[in-house]
């Protein structure tokens, strides 16, 4: 059983492949950015993670999103829609949480098939 950590810390590592599927952990942009610019720079950081692991985001399984307030929803679905790949939406959900610190407007966490 190969197990793979990419970008591991103490805590927590960014991704982890196993049997060939791609566990993202959650991604957020920069602190104090609007929803726009954060989902952005999330989905950047997601087509980066997916390309270190051996995918990208056609191969996307599920998708979870976290807003901190909905009133982000269309400014995060704006950027979502533009990015995902015609023919490959994958299964998503979204909810309104808060997230590990206010100035956190999103968060998304995926699985993927190498």
């Amino acid at each position: 059983m190969t197990i793979t950590r990419i970008q591991s810390g103490p805590r927590m590592s960014q991704a982890v492949v196993h049997n060939g599927i791609v566990y993202l952990a959650g991604q957020v942009g920069a602190p104090g950015q609007d929803a726009t610019a954060q989902t952005q720079a999330v989905l950047d950081s997601i087509d980066a993670l997916l390309a270190e692991a051996g995918t990208d985001k056609t191969k996307i399984l599920t998708a979870q999103v976290w807003v901190a307030d909905m009133a982000d929803f269309a400014a995060m679905n704006a950027v979502w829609d533009a990015w995902v790949a015609p023919g490959h939406a994958p299964a998503r959900w979204t909810g309104e949480a808060k997230l590990a610190t206010p100035d956190y407007k999103v968060e998304i966490i995926v699985t993927a098939v190498q």
